[in-house]
């Protein structure tokens, strides 16, 4: 987490994703698991914006790792094949190892999908541990 502590709380991430065809079913519509993927680069980046790595969460002494705990999903209309959009990130509230997150997917004017996601910090083991406090400082 270098340089965790510095940086700024942020308000909302953005990151822009390109539909290919390996993202899509055979008509071209981007297949609706698929989207968990857009939404999972978008809290991955958000996190990276802050200081915060996948890497170094790891190499932390206890080792930690962000697992999903729940995801609800509401699709609202179709990404298509070479859409370009938009992944847009807010992390909500941070309380004890849960994290809220909000996210929405964007093709320029149009909402596409929104998600409410609950991400936990955890262990190698698998257990519960506490936000790490530089983290827990930025987004509160």
């Amino acid at each position: 987490m270098k340089g965790a502590a510095k940086r700024k709380a942020m308000s909302e991430h953005k990151i822009s994703i390109r539909i290919y065809y390996e993202d899509t079913d055979f008509s071209g519509v981007v297949y609706h698991a698929n989207y968990l993927k857009f939404f999972e680069r978008g809290r991955s980046e958000a996190l990276r914006a802050l200081g915060i790595s996948h890497r170094d969460l790891l190499a932390a002494d206890p080792p930690l790792a962000f697992t999903a705990r729940r995801i609800a999903v509401e699709f609202i209309l179709p990404a298509r094949i070479d859409d370009e959009l938009e992944v847009r990130t807010l992390f909500a509230k941070a309380s004890g190892a849960r994290l809220a997150v909000s996210q929405s997917l964007w093709r320029g004017e149009e909402q596409l999908a929104s998600a409410e996601v609950e991400i936990a910090c955890i262990d190698l083991q698998g257990k519960p541990k506490r936000l790490p406090k530089a983290l827990m400082t930025l987004l509160s």
